[in-house]
Order: structure tokens, then sequence, then C-alpha cells
């Protein structure tokens, strides 16, 4: 029996967990953020664009350097590197999405675990959660530097959208206040496993489609590492068209979340997306990448304009999600 969930985005989501069909023929577009604020006009409508059109793009010659991504994602794998005695020091915060997981998500679209563990750094709920010097050194200020530049930049994006959705330019800087007790942003390390260690039943994935909780998520990715597929929503009552974005460290992969779907009354689209597992002829090594998600504070009351979905607080919203989330698995 299919689950019901108070929230339709839940309801969706749990409807989608098939194959689907993979196609070459939707491009996703790549935005080129060079002289950022002297470009911002024509940048801010290349966004607009490609976030109503697409739902998916990708960032080039953004404000991230690269050495700064290489030295985090090291890090990241010398984190998951440790043997699970070490990482089970610092588990998952019930409901605070900060600390250590192994295959504990379970997504409504499968029910089935995805083959993965992670790693989120949510700052407000962060004691007791650092590996310490003699377990991976500099890892924490490392990392707290990486997630500061990734929030910069994604409050430049979401300035852009704000504008195009008549608000001011602060507006979603102010809900992702980073110095509030309330922040919930989130920083994921994640690491899928090598296919001599998942599970390969031909139920699971990588990752199991889904849709974001955020307002906006930054994927950060190796070459090489690839499996990410993106279907826009408009598509995914149809035939389910999957579209592959590539993996490149130069890149930075992004989508529109569910909460700013909401705030923009549906003129911005969440998109279904996926990580599935390789096959024989792919690279069947571990994948890491790394997502920053600009979740709105807590205290934050989520409606648009136009009133088209029912208030809710960010707390709240994101309580329901997680739920959804990290819920018994299906029995195989």
């Amino acid at each position: 029996m299919t689950q019901t969930y108070n929230l339709a985005e839940l309801n969706f989501e749990s409807t989608i967990g098939g194959m689907g069909e993979e196609t070459t023929a939707r491009a996703i577009p790549v935005i080129d953020l060079s002289d950022f604020d002297n470009n911002r006009e024509a940048i801010k409508q290349q966004l607009w664009q490609a976030a109503t059109e697409v739902g998916f793009f990708q960032l080039s010659n953004h404000a991230i350097p690269l050495a700064m991504v290489e030295e985090a994602f090291a890090q990241s794998e010398a984190f998951f590197a440790l043997p699970n005695d070490v990482k089970k020091q610092f588990p998952l915060k019930e409901g605070l999405n900060a600390g250590w997981e192994f295959m504990a998500q379970v997504r409504p679209s499968t029910g089935t675990a995805d083959q993965k563990e992670s790693y989120q750094v949510t700052m407000p709920h962060m004691n007791d959660l650092w590996p310490d010097q003699t377990q991976v050194p500099e890892f924490q200020r490392i990392i707290l530097d990486f997630e500061y530049r990734a929030w910069k930049l994604g409050m430049d994006i979401l300035s852009c959208f704000a504008e195009k959705l008549g608000f001011d330019s602060d507006f979603f800087t102010r809900a992702h206040d980073r110095s509030s007790a309330e922040y919930q942003s989130t920083l994921r390390l994640l690491h899928y496993l090598p296919m001599e260690q998942a599970d390969q039943h031909e139920d699971n994935w990588r990752a199991g489609a889904h849709t974001d909780f955020d307002c906006f998520t930054m994927v950060f990715q190796r070459d090489g590492q690839g499996g990410l597929q993106a279907c826009p929503g408009k598509d995914a009552q149809g035939s389910q068209q999957w579209s592959t974005v590539e993996a490149k460290l130069e890149l930075i992969t992004c989508n529109i979340g569910d909460m700013l779907m909401r705030w923009s009354d549906d003129k911005l689209k969440s998109t279904l997306h996926r990580v599935r597992m390789p096959r024989a002829d792919e690279y069947q090594g571990p994948r890491f990448s790394m997502a920053y998600f600009c979740q709105a504070n807590k205290d934050q009351i989520i409606q648009g304009p136009d009133g088209k979905y029912p208030a809710i607080t960010a707390r709240d919203y994101m309580r329901q999600r997680l739920d959804a989330n990290f819920a018994p698995s299906k029995s195989k």
C-alpha cells in the first residue's frame, strides 16, 4: 500500500520509483558567473530561464576556488575512510541534519535505503560531532570554511531569484541568517558505496528519485564519478525521461528545492533527480560528492504572495520531510 503524506510533494515523490527512460535530448544549461557584480542583470535572466524551463543548471567560473573544492573533497574522503566504529562517535542527531549516517536514508520513491553514507554539517547542532586532530587533521576548519563559501554563493544566486519574484534583494539572505540559532542550512558530505560493497539488488539506488526539501541546492562532483540524473517535474507525470548531469569538478550543479517552489507559488519548480547505480561498463568505484542545501531558518514562514500553498514554518516543513526520508525501509 502506498503511504499517504500531509505534503503534496511527498505524495508525488512516492509515485516515482522505476527506471523510466534515459535521454540525451535535453541539455543541462551552464551559466557563466564571471564578473558576477558587473554582469548581474544578464546572469539573473539566465538563472531565471534555466530555473523555470529546466529546473537544473550548472555554474561555471564561480567564486569558490577549485583548490578549496579539492581540499574539501580530500577532507571528506579522509573522514569516510575512518573505521565505522570511529564514525559512530558522531551519530546523526534525530531531526537535526547533523552527524553521520550509514544507509539510513529511505526515499519515499523507492522504500529502500540509499546505497551511501553521509556526514551532515548544520552549524547550531555540531557539538560533539567533529573528528579531532588525530582522526582527520584540520577537518573542522576546512569544512567550516567551505560551508561559509557555499552559503555566500548560494545567497548571491538566491538574491537574483528574490528580485525576479518581487522581493527585496536580501529577502532570502535574511531567511538563511547564519548568525541565528534557527539556522538549518546544511553541508552534506556524501560517499556512495563502491560496487563491491553495495547491495546490488535491482530495486536499489545510490540515491532514489526525489526532490530536495530546501530553497536551493548546490552539488559539487568529481570528474568521472557520474550517475546524477534529472527529470524536470513537468515530464515526471509522463514517461519519466531522465537526463544525465555531467560530473566535472569545475562545475557546480544546482537545482530548485520545494521550499522555493512554495515561496514562488510554483513559478519556480523543484526538479526530481536521482543517482543511479553504475552499469557494468561504467566506473565501479566509490563516488564522492558534496551538497550544500540552502534551507530557510526554522522560524521562517514559507508562503508565496499568492498564497497557493498554506503557510508553514521551515521547522515544521523540514520535520515532515526528514521523518518521511528516515523511515524504515521496505523488506525485500
